[in-house]
């Protein structure tokens, strides 16, 4: 029994469910939430599913040892994009959302580009995108359309798919966010691109040495990310019929710190989408969660802020746990008699 608690301690997970076990715990003894209530709750869920999508990939690139912070100009770009192919012009909502995610597609390949091929650190190159596509977005709208704000009708399939609520309440893009989770785990984790994914960021040079293709997953990871920030901005426009140029920034802050509650460490080389998943739904119910109790709403940020810290702390320590016992494992294994 005790083995298997200190193997479950070992995973890259342990700190974010730990860290959800406390938070929740928290919030039914000290915000006197009824746990029923919290736990159904659809405002939680829907900020978690959009966050989510866009944070998996964000955890990705740092467990590689990369960042990208472009994803909030990305989600709103995704969102104008289809608001005014579909809204503005009246082109079929196919072509709108293929322009959202072709937008990604083009700003990823710029920053992984710009990344493998100058030696200026990812966070700078993501930042100039960043502050690029704000401007290209706002200028972009108001020189085709004359507004910051575009309105679009979705036809019944693309509402059905990408934009309608389940229950009256719960957005489809829970359903978009599974799926996405459960592919990229088995990706990460049960395939040779995961091993490569580590290794690049335990040691890129020695991963290159090894034969990694360290440009061609790093252009994948920042082209993955940026698709994923326009598919939430896409859902977004379809959902609620209109695109705003504002929105997104907010986007940058949360997905980092949902990596990090999540397990990934800033250095690299550590992390699990199971954790990226279960940090981003402890994020959700932080943020989202202070609403149901009788906190004042002022201190959530300082809830935010513990939280982090002590996540980051847990990571550490859960990281240097693990990789103590892969020490010994390895000093245990009886080598062979050395021949004369």
């Amino acid at each position: 029994m005790i083995e298997t608690i200190k193997s479950l301690l070992r995973r890259p997970e342990a700190g974010s469910i730990l860290s959800l076990i406390g938070v929740v715990l928290f919030f039914v003894f000290f915000g006197g939430v009824d746990l029923g209530t919290l736990l159904g709750a659809a405002s939680w869920v829907n900020f978690a599913a959009n966050l989510g999508i866009v944070a998996i990939p964000v955890g990705l690139l740092m467990i590689s040892g990369e960042l990208d912070i472009s994803i909030g100009a990305l989600i709103p770009a995704g969102s104008m994009t289809t608001a005014i192919l579909s809204g503005y012009y009246d082109l079929p909502i196919a072509v709108g959302m293929a322009g959202a995610l072709a937008v990604g597609v083009a700003v990823g390949l710029v920053n992984g580009l710009l990344t493998i091929r100058t030696s200026v650190p990812s966070l700078i190159i993501t930042l100039a995108t960043l502050v690029a596509m704000q401007g290209l977005v706002l200028s972009g709208s108001v020189l085709l359309t004359g507004n910051a704000s575009v309105a679009v009708t979705a036809p019944e399939w693309a509402k059905f798919l990408f934009g309608q609520l389940i229950g009256g309440s719960h957005q489809v893009i829970i359903v978009w966010w599974v799926v996405f989770a459960v592919l990229i785990g088995f990706v990460l984790h049960k395939t040779r691109y995961g091993n490569w994914l580590f290794a690049m960021g335990g040691d890129r040079v020695s991963a290159r040495n090894a034969g990694i293709p360290t440009n061609r997953m790093t252009i994948a990871l920042f082209v993955l990310s940026a698709v994923s920030a326009t598919f939430v901005g896409m859902c977004q426009a379809i959902l609620f019929n209109s695109a705003q140029v504002s929105g997104g920034m907010n986007f940058i802050f949360n997905a980092i710190v949902s990596v990090v509650v999540g397990g990934v460490l800033l250095t690299g080389g550590f992390g699990s989408v199971i954790g990226i998943f279960v940090g981003t739904i402890t994020f959700a119910i932080v943020s989202q969660g202070i609403y149901f109790t009788q906190i004042d709403r002022n201190w959530s940020n300082l809830i935010i802020g513990v939280m982090l810290l002590a996540a980051v702390l847990m990571n550490q320590s859960f990281r240097e746990l693990a990789l103590s016992y892969w020490r010994g494992s390895k000093q245990s294994v009886p080598r062979a008699p050395i021949q004369p």
